[in-house]
């Protein structure tokens, strides 16, 4: 089979070798004599896994003791409902930053359990930039501050974290593990498996102790972190494979060298991306340089009447999924940490001869 690259915003690429792995433990995992996903969640051998898989986690990201990890299902939309559940702990406020599509659906979602206080909106600008932060209106009141470090749609990622006097909230479900970050900034982290953990179907959660037990009456008992966390993710049945999918995907990692190799490397492919963009007249990218995402790189063509034409050409070089989102028009690449940087460039190099060919 012909090397793929697929430019996917999620579900993503996956890493060959995670894909090897996969399919050499498919039938038989260890020696379970069944595959992972017959074999009992309750189990040794699941257990052993799951148990492994959080270490290597807390290793990667070096989450601090006074953290829970938990593995859920429901996506990342599941934890707009969760985190007003579980935070507001009595206050009826809390602060969003509108920075994209996926910060616009939380904000809706926390308007169904409290007041929300928009502190910065992106909107007028068509999320290509971010407000100075010194420049935001944050309600002290406020349980919490959520935002969205980075937005896949719009290609906007911050460059820093936000300091509060409240717990900081971040959807990074597009750019966990690419960067390396400090945990103990944050109150919660939460994040979709199928962009840089692993395959769509769970939600990694990274949780502070303390905000752990007083969630909102009447909610679900699903949507408790303190059931999850007591019940080590497995009060229900929990989504088995991707939970497997996971753990490969951070041996993986850790075999790359960890996240600080991973940024050097995410670094250099988006740095040859924009530069391609930049240096061209036929290519433009709309996001303030400064919040460019490194995961995700929308670019628009000079002529949009070539925009199908290029999508065919560049398929046929196998180089797939770079239709943008429609409502941002022209191409996305997204490379997340699997896309190698041979990828980027096979996409440079398609990109400056169609540009040739076409301009």
């Amino acid at each position: 089979m012909n090397q793929i690259y697929n430019f996917s915003a999620g579900p993503a690429m996956l890493p060959r070798a995670v894909l090897e792995k996969m399919h050499s433990e498919l039938l038989e995992y260890s020696n379970a004599r069944a595959s992972v996903m017959e074999i009992s969640h309750r189990g040794v051998d699941f257990m052993a896994l799951a148990q492994k898989c959080e270490r290597d986690l807390r290793e990667l990201m070096k989450i601090p003791d006074n953290y829970k990890v938990l593995f859920l299902q429901g996506g990342a939309s599941a934890q707009f409902s969760m985190v007003p559940i579980n935070l507001l702990r009595g206050k009826t406020k809390a602060n969003y930053v509108h920075t994209g599509h996926w910060s616009k659906k939380a904000i809706t979602e926390g308007r169904r359990y409290c007041e929300v206080n928009i502190c910065t909106n992106s909107t007028d600008n068509k999320y290509t930039d971010i407000e100075d932060f010194s420049n935001w209106k944050i309600d002290s009141d406020g349980a919490y501050l959520h935002y969205t470090p980075n937005e896949t749609i719009a290609g906007l990622e911050f460059d820093y974290i936000p300091e509060v006097e409240m717990p900081l909230v971040a959807d990074m479900s597009s750019n966990i593990l690419s960067r390396e970050i400090e945990v103990a900034k944050f109150g919660v982290i939460y994040a979709g498996a199928q962009k840089n953990i692993g395959i769509s179907g769970l939600t990694v959660v990274i949780v502070r102790q303390d905000l752990i037990g007083a969630p909102l009456a009447q909610q679900p008992i699903l949507f408790d972190y303190a059931t999850q966390a007591n019940n080590d993710s497995m009060y229900n049945t929990p989504a088995t494979y991707p939970w497997y999918v996971a753990s490969r995907m951070f041996e993986w990692l850790k075999a790359k060298g960890g996240i600080g190799a991973m940024e050097k490397i995410n670094q250099i492919k988006a740095q040859k991306l924009y530069k391609m963009i930049d240096e061209s007249d036929f290519y433009s990218n709309p996001v303030t340089k400064k919040y460019r995402s490194r995961m995700n790189v929308p670019f628009l063509l000079a002529d949009e009447k070539l925009n199908n034409l290029f999508l065919e050409k560049a398929a046929a070089q196998n180089l797939i999924t770079l239709k943008g989102h429609r409502s941002v028009g022209g191409m996305r690449a997204s490379i997340y940490n699997a896309m190698p940087e041979a990828g980027v460039d096979s996409l440079v190099n398609f990109m400056q001869a169609f540009e040739k060919e076409n301009a």
